[in-house]
């Protein structure tokens, strides 16, 4: 319980939001109603292949050229 309260006070949350975030997490929901993990993303590939492979890679330089685009450097 004190090491809860340490991480608590070293986030700046309350205990209680510390806990529903911890049980949040281990029951595999984001405590918004929504399930966590992998979403379905539509991916659409060519006709010949309809399978999108997209690396970690890809996606944190499409979130990074997204960065750019939004704020500059």
């Amino acid at each position: 319980m004190q090491a809860a309260k340490v991480r608590a006070a070293q986030r700046g949350e309350s205990l209680k939001d510390l806990f529903t975030r911890a049980i949040a997490h281990e029951v595999g929901s984001t405590g918004r109603g929504r399930p966590a993990g992998r979403v379905a993303l539509p991916l659409i590939g060519r006709d010949s292949d309809p399978r999108v492979e997209v690396t970690n890679e890809d996606i944190a330089d499409a979130l990074d050229a997204d960065d750019v685009e939004r704020y500059g450097r």
